[in-house]
């Protein structure tokens, strides 16, 4: 007959689910491509656990994973992130955002350590140097417009919401790509193209040369989906302002979705180590 030793290794049902009455839950923090992959990859390995994907909705019709709850918008910040984590009885918090979201890693990290759980994070390799490449290497978007020469008609790859710094720059002509329209209008003097960015390195030349691109200005977002320009650059001898990425809290960093995996292994329970 089993002992009490025994019987107390056993996992209660408030151990299996998180609380009772609950499946274990996972929080995804996304808005990346790999974001999407580590759901699709947690849904098979933990079909009988609950998926939280997050995101920041600045994206109109963002790319969806099946098998995970979407949940859209801010949390008002670490508390009310921490507040989320409790109430949702979440067990693993995976920070897969954007290399370049900074406050909303440091808002995870934070959370993660109030409420008490796991955190990992999965951060896409930065992209380096090779020959060829004419970088200038900065570490913010005000070293990046201040880095252009006067005249220069920059291609900038950087986002909406990133390219207020270069309004006061007026003697630049800049290229700007993106996906949906900007609110307000961008400046007089500028060209607006609305795609996204192309695979394919000779689609992303094309692009620089049929409108007379001087410098390509990009952040170093890593991953081979955005790197096409960054390869069209080096073909076309156009110098690159590359901005570096912010610094990453302290914790577990995991490069790639299988990673990351290994290091949650198959534990029907994710609350702990």
């Amino acid at each position: 007959m089993p002992g009490p030793d025994a019987e107390a290794a056993k996992p209660s049902p408030e151990r299996a689910t998180g609380v009772a009455g609950r499946r274990p839950t996972v929080l995804v923090l996304g808005g990346t491509a790999e974001a999407n992959d580590l759901v699709r990859a947690l849904g098979k390995r933990f079909p009988d656990h609950r998926l939280i994907l997050s995101l920041a909705g600045r994206t109109r019709a963002p790319s969806l994973p099946e098998g995970a709850e979407i949940r859209i918008g801010g949390f008002g910040g670490a508390a009310g992130l921490a507040a989320f984590l409790r109430a949702e009885a979440v067990g693993l918090l995976v920070d897969a955002t954007h290399p370049f979201a900074a406050g909303m890693a440091r808002n995870g990290a934070k959370a993660a350590d109030v409420a008490g759980i796991r955190r990992l994070k999965l951060l896409r390799p930065a992209w380096q140097a090779v020959d060829g490449d004419r970088w200038t290497e900065v570490t913010c978007l005000a070293e990046a417009r201040d880095a252009l020469p006067k005249g220069a008609r920059p291609f900038l790859a950087l986002g909406r919401q990133h390219l207020s710094p270069f309004f006061s720059r007026g003697d630049l002509a800049p290229l700007a790509r993106m996906i949906e329209p900007p609110d307000p209008p961008l400046p007089v003097g500028w060209t607006l193209v609305l795609s996204r960015p192309s695979p394919d390195w000779r689609a992303e030349a094309e692009l620089m040369r049929a409108h007379g691109a001087s410098h390509l200005v990009t952040r170093n977002s890593g991953g081979e989906a955005s790197y096409a320009k960054v390869a069209a650059a080096r073909e076309l001898g156009l110098p690159v302002v590359m901005i570096a990425r912010p610094a990453v809290p302290e914790g577990p960093v995991f490069e790639t979705v299988e990673a990351l995996l290994a290091a949650v292994g198959r534990r029907s329970d994710l609350a702990t180590e």
